[in-house]
């Protein structure tokens, strides 16, 4: 079992134990790990974060990793410079939240949903028809993600009043 030392009024350990893992050792040294000064044996001695600092400040590559991180995100960076800020083709056919705002849908209005539904006798695609909707905003509604899929409070109501089920908090 490790041994993790809060040292006593010298600072130091028992003087033959590892303070990190509790091996024996007769060749113990000073290592700071995560903040603290311990005496350490060579197995913990690579946890040593003087050690670290120093190993990646080498060029073992590291430097060619950070150029090639440079890189990416520079591309990244000219992959979004390119848009021209209008949203007009989110809009389309999409959701006005000002005229159809989801509601507070009542707890577990996904399964109420599908109960009311498979009650009915109803396939997801059957019922999206009916009620001139995408198949996919009733599997969101079902699914419990009305307000993520950005559902508006007009095909809510549709699906109240078609199964007869309520999923908003009236």
């Amino acid at each position: 079992m490790a041994k993790y030392s809060t040292g006593d009024s010298s600072g130091g350990g028992d003087g033959d134990t590892c303070e990190l893992c509790g091996a024996a050792s007769d060749r113990l040294r000073m290592a700071n790990v995560a903040g603290a000064e311990l005496e350490v044996c060579p197995d913990c001695a690579p946890h040593d974060d003087a050690q670290k600092t120093t190993s990646g400040s080498s060029d073992d590559g590291s430097s060619r990793d950070r150029g090639e991180r440079k890189r990416n995100a520079a591309k990244n960076t000219a992959r979004t410079s390119n848009w021209d800020g209008d949203t007009s083709h989110w809009e389309e056919g999409g959701t006005n939240y000002d005229d159809d705002q989801l509601p507070y849908l009542v707890k577990d209005y996904g399964k109420l949903l599908t109960e009311a539904r498979q009650d009915a006798g109803l396939q997801r695609d059957e019922l999206a028809d009916e009620l001139d909707a995408d198949e996919a905003d009733i599997i969101a509604v079902e699914q419990g993600r009305a307000a993520r899929a950005g559902i508006g409070g007009g095909l809510i109501a549709k699906l109240e009043d078609r199964l007869d089920v309520q999923l908003s908090e009236s």
